[in-house]
């Protein structure tokens, strides 16, 4: 169901403290803290005697959980290191343990073989730590629907001028033809629209007037990871590459969604843009206009993923290639894990 080798987000930097933080990931119950020297440890979240969530129990000072039902205590490995009423813990008192990493205040696990994590294949966000570019620290939601209808929905920019009328779309964008490219780990849908009005959203940040030409890039990078870059420079003037109109817009969305279950999504995001770098005030215009287009998604998404539980679609259109692109290689990959085949290019 789920691609287990691979890094997803379980929670934001600032969630995890000296406390036990419960989460689901890929349907697997963990908990998350953090140690005395600062680093996050995460384990399975069911004691292995009567499957109390260790979550229910407590942190010690010496980083060690215990049960809250008759007080095992395992070490961030998960090893079992006290059982109160025996001179040495059993050998089946052990309790998964999970690689994490942090970057860009997020803090990442990884659910398949451990042997196979490496923080560096974690993906690349281009201008973090850019002096020149400002920083939306963005948000979190829950999406009560499976994670590929939000994938489906990140690399379909036409629905932006249904769903999203009074910010990121506009009736001057419909019709434009999409591309789709297909590479390794991702799946790219863009297009080029010129000589057409600034949608709302955008209206308020450019720096010059009248129509624009724009440039919608949608990428879902394996396992479910959304790369979104807008482009708005005045029109006549669009590029892919620098050197750019003086004037021109640019903003990268990073959307990071992690499956909880089947039918449960938690969706994180954050935004960078290449103006007004410390200015509070945009950071926090961005944030509250971001969040509320993607309250709009969530509403229509949660209503698709129960309309086709219910009825299953067999209809397609043209702008679905990108979306049927990214799940059938997906698809792909976690029959390759679990068979343990080659991983197809």
């Amino acid at each position: 169901m789920f691609l287990k080798n691979a890094w997803y987000v379980a929670a934001s930097d600032h969630e995890i403290g000296r406390r036990l933080h419960p989460c689901k990931v890929l349907g697997e119950d963990v908990v998350l803290y953090r140690k005395q020297n600062g680093a996050v440890a995460a384990l399975e979240d069911a004691c292995p005697h009567r499957k109390l969530p260790l979550s229910m129990g407590r942190l010690l000072d010496n980083d060690g959980v215990e049960c809250g039902y008759h007080g095992l205590v395992f070490d961030c490995s998960g090893s079992c290191v006290k059982a109160p009423g025996m001179a040495k813990p059993a050998k089946q008192a052990v309790v998964r343990s999970y690689p994490v990493a942090e970057r860009y205040g997020l803090v990442w696990i990884w659910m398949g073989d451990p042997d196979k994590a490496d923080p560096d294949d974690i993906l690349n966000v281009e201008h973090w730590g850019d002096p020149t570019w400002g920083v939306n620290r963005g948000d979190a939601m829950t999406v009560n629907c499976n994670y590929l209808y939000l994938t489906d929905n990140l690399l379909d920019p036409s629905h932006v001028s249904w769903v999203h009328q009074t910010s990121f779309g506009n009736s001057d964008i419909v019709g434009h033809p999409l591309q789709t490219q297909v590479d390794e780990d991702r799946v790219l849908v863009s297009r080029w629209m010129k000589n057409v009005e600034v949608a709302p959203f955008y209206a308020k940040f450019v720096k010059f007037s009248g129509n624009c030409d724009r440039k919608q890039h949608y990428e879902i990078r394996v396992p479910s990871h959304a790369v979104i870059k807008a482009i708005f420079t005045p029109a006549g003037t669009a590029s892919d590459t620098e050197p750019f109109h003086p004037d021109v817009f640019l903003m990268d969305s990073y959307n990071f969604l992690t499956p909880v279950d089947e039918s449960t999504t938690r969706y994180f995001w954050f935004q960078l843009r290449n103006f007004s770098p410390d200015d509070e005030e945009v950071s926090r215009q961005f944030a509250r206009d971001v969040r509320h287009a993607f309250e709009e998604d969530r509403v229509v998404l949660e209503a698709v993923h129960a309309g086709m539980a219910k009825s299953p679609s067999r209809l397609n259109l043209p702008q679905d290639a990108g979306p049927l692109r990214f799940r059938q290689k997906v698809q792909a990959l976690i029959d390759a894990e679990r068979s343990g085949a080659p991983v197809p290019a």
